[in-house]
């Protein structure tokens, strides 16, 4: 024998409840069943709201009366085919409306509603939809739910009277032949009256358990408008998925935290016969759903889901007259008891000089009244301090059996928290290491769970969300590089890069759940216009979970919003090199900022395009090794130059072939300054453990100023009279068997950029192209100095570069 219960969604439209009778019919081939139904979804709200205009005087409840019954009277329309069972029907089903309608009517002359007769408008909604669903059922008959599910009232609220319940069951069922029995769900009646009550709201699933429990059933189904327990909720986390198993320990901690799957209270009477719950949709009648049973399958996951409390206030009782005393939580829980206040998180100091109480907010005004009330002698006489509710929180819990005795969640998951900005305000963990809840920031909800449901491996992806700003062409090369990897990072590393947001210089599109990068440009341009400020604003109120920002500009502006977005736990990548380089300050406060919150502030293509020479440098410092001195070739652009110079290329094409090349920026005369060159040694020094700043840069010009004080107009006209004299000293070089080579150096606390002449037998002699080089000198590289080569220019190594400081944010 089976029991199966089917909630309000199941029987609340056409669709829906012809599915209900062809899963029913279906299981009744193979054993026999009996049915449990809620009132049809949404009924049971528009039966109080009904009630409640009534009780107003405001005449709109006929409205809302009619639109009860028709939606009745259209369902049985619609379901029921045959003219003389559907006849029968609405004759049954508007005896019970005309009743109905008669306590409204009297409702709105008395302009008052007592507890009995909101329970027994309430009846209505389940006594109606079980007539519907006997007629609509082959063979099946109904029972009527109030003979033998029985309450009593204690503390003004209604509790099941288990033993004359169970007695009255037996009675109704036991030796009962009928193959298909339907039952009203929630609806019940007091044990000493022929009073209508209830088992409160939710309560069909609990009439369910009770009768699956009392007559040992084989099975509980429960059947709603979801697959089963989900990871976390579907509307938050998109990619949450069905939970396939639950020990009855897990599904109830679930419950109690905000998964409104089951009514907390269904599950402990079935755990007590040992009697498995079935979670299955009635949408998908072919889909696995959720088992709840005695054992826990140990699916590889250390937690098995994440729920949550959205309307959380948190009390705390507290004040250093509280240190030793003995009593002080069983009063604070006496009092909230006796004013019928359920409190689902407490945290206690050890010194015993604070509790704090997590309840629903609804609760919180009436909580603090009794606690302030009860300890009103000892808040007089400073004791104590007077109780205050902090409201605008939430509750979230990590549920999962295989916590227990496994070391390092805890940290685990505060460190988590932290690195993405969640405080947590108070925290709890029960001594079965089942379930860790704590209360944060209401409007931090959303990053939470999301952040817990990527790091504990719920997701199958663990999410990086950027925000991409600048598509030049190292950001559009970046764009390109990260859609060719994205299905290989998912394969490979279980890594999915979504970009939430791209700008430029004067607009910025954003999607938390990613672009469609296909026609990002399209969409941008058509966006509304955001600048700088805005940006970071937009930013930080989207609030994502696992963040970084992407900055592949050379915008002072771009660069200046660093500290805010590592201030909230963004991350930041920087192509940019404006905000390493600038005053020594600016450098620290961004990297204390950063060690702070435990996040990542990388710019290793500051320096070097794609080559990994800034990761060397603090792996070096790291492992307690010394950076003695820096000899470098930073400029792929003058590199480029100065390596194509020859008989036929005169300086003035050298310069502009760079240009045409994409090596030099769209100015030349940054890169001939050697601007660009002197920001690199400075991040460099700065990485090696050095304090410098520009200004104290020794800079030795090839290019006479006068070139650099006019319009860029002026200087390519004037650019040809410098090819005579390079082409001079060329020829010289070339019999001396020199090359020119644009030398940063930094070395007993001074630093340098010039062009210098070296001979073939020096490391920079050999070098190509657009190349960098750079020799690293230290304490244990010494006699043979470190030496890295490589590209040093163009737009896809330098998106590589960027692409891999974003790859050790994920730690891959």
């Amino acid at each position: 024998m089976k029991v199966m219960k089917f909630g309000g969604t199941s029987v609340g439209s056409v669709n829906s409840i012809l599915n209900l009778k062809d899963i029913v019919e279906t299981a009744a081939k193979n054993e026999r069943l009996i049915v449990v139904v809620s009132a049809l979804g949404g009924v049971t709200d528009k039966l109080l709201k009904t009630a409640n205009l009534a009780v107003d005087g405001n005449l709109a409840f006929n409205e809302e009366f009619q639109e009860i019954i028709t939606r009745h009277h259209e369902l049985v329309d619609a379901v029921i085919p045959d003219e003389s069972k559907r006849a029968e029907l609405l004759v049954e089903v508007d005896m019970l409306l005309n009743e109905l309608g008669n306590i409204y009517q009297g409702l709105a002359l008395i302009n008052n509603i007592t507890p009995k007769s909101e329970a027994t408008i309430v009846s209505y909604g389940e006594r109606i939809s079980s007539r519907i669903v006997t007629a609509l059922i082959n063979g099946a008959v109904r029972f009527n739910a109030r003979q033998f599910i029985k309450t009593e009232t204690k503390h003004g609220k209604y509790i099941l009277a288990s033993e004359e319940t169970e007695r009255l069951i037996h009675r109704f069922f036991d030796g009962n032949t009928s193959n298909i029995i339907v039952v009203p769900g929630f609806i019940a009646q007091d044990k000493e009256s022929d009073e209508i009550t209830n088992l409160g709201r939710g309560g069909s699933d609990y009439t369910a358990a009770i009768i699956a429990a009392t007559l040992n059933a084989d099975c509980l189904e429960i059947w709603t408008d979801v697959d089963g327990f989900m990871t976390a909720d579907p509307r938050v986390i998109n990619n949450a998925y069905t939970i396939k198993h639950l020990s009855y320990v897990e599904a109830t901690e679930l419950c109690n935290f905000g998964a409104k799957v089951v009514y907390p209270p269904t599950i402990y009477p079935v755990f007590k016969a040992n009697i498995p719950i079935l979670i299955k949709n009635t949408f998908n009648p072919q889909g696995e759903g959720t088992i709840i049973n005695a054992q826990s399958e140990d699916e590889g996951r250390l937690i098995k889901g994440i729920s949550s409390i959205n309307d959380t206030s948190l009390l705390t009782v507290q004040g250093l007259g509280m240190v030793g005393v003995v009593g002080v939580n069983q009063r604070i829980f006496r009092v909230l008891a006796n004013a019928g206040i359920s409190v689902f998180l407490v945290a206690q100091a050890s010194s015993e000089n604070s509790t704090s109480i997590g309840l629903r907010h609804v609760d919180a005004e009436k909580a603090c009244e009794v606690l302030n009330k009860e300890f009103e002698k000892e808040i007089s006489m400073g004791l104590m301090e007077s109780v205050h509710a902090t409201g605008n929180l939430s509750t979230v819990a990590i549920v999962g059996e295989n916590m227990r005795h496994n070391a390092g969640i805890i940290g685990k998951l505060f460190q988590t928290l932290g690195r993405n900005g969640i405080n947590v305000i108070a925290c709890a963990q029960g001594g079965q290491e089942t379930n860790i809840s704590f209360v944060i920031d209401a409007a931090l909800l959303r990053k939470t769970l999301n952040v817990i449901h990527d790091s504990f491996f719920l997701s199958e992806y663990k999410v990086l969300n950027l925000f991409l700003c600048g598509i030049g062409t190292v950001g559009s090369s970046l764009i390109e590089q990260i859609a060719s990897q994205r299905e290989k990072l998912k394969k490979e590393h279980s890594l999915q890069l979504n970009i939430v947001g791209i700008a430029n210089s004067r607009h910025a599109i954003f999607n938390r759940d990613g672009l469609d990068l296909t026609n990002y440009r399209a969409a941008l341009k058509e966006s509304k216009e955001c600048n700088t400020a805005e940006l970071r604003d937009e930013i930080i109120k989207m609030n994502i979970f696992n963040s970084v920002f992407v900055d592949c500009t050379a915008n002072a502006d771009v660069a200046a919003i660093y500290p805010a977005l590592l201030s909230h736990n963004i991350n930041v990548v920087a192509a940019n090199k404006i905000a390493a380089s600038s005053d020594y300050a600016t450098y620290q406060n961004l990297k204390q900022i950063a060690r702070s919150r435990n996040i990542k502030y990388l710019f290793e293509t500051n320096v070097g395009a794609g080559l990994p020479i800034i990761n060397t440098i603090n792996d070096l410092i790291n492992s307690g090794d010394k950076i003695l001195k820096i000899e470098a070739v930073l400029s792929g652009t003058l590199n480029f130059i100065f390596n194509v110079l020859g008989s036929d290329i005169p300086m003035s094409e050298a310069v502009r072939l760079a240009q045409e090349k994409g090596y030099s920026e769209p100015d030349p005369r940054i890169d001939l300054s050697g601007k660009d060159v002197i920001r690199k040694l400075v991040i460099l020094a700065r990485e090696a453990g050095y304090s410098l700043e520009q200004k104290e840069v020794e800079t030795n010009l090839f290019i006479p100023q006068e070139l650099f004080d006019g319009t860029l107009e002026e200087f390519w006209q004037k650019l040809p009279e410098l090819d005579e004299k390079f082409e001079s000293e060329r020829k010289q070089m070339v019999a001396e068997r020199k090359h020119w080579r644009f030398i940063a150096k930094y070395e007993n606390g001074k630093g340098s950029v010039s062009l210098c002449k070296v001979n073939e037998r020096h490391p920079f002699y050999h070098l190509e192209g657009s190349n960098n080089i750079i020799l690293l000198t230290t304490e244990r590289y010494k006699e043979y100095p470190m030496l890295i080569q490589g590209y040093g220019a163009g737009a896809s190594v330098t998106a590589a570069g960027v692409f891999a400081d974003i790859m050790r944010i994920a730690n891959i």
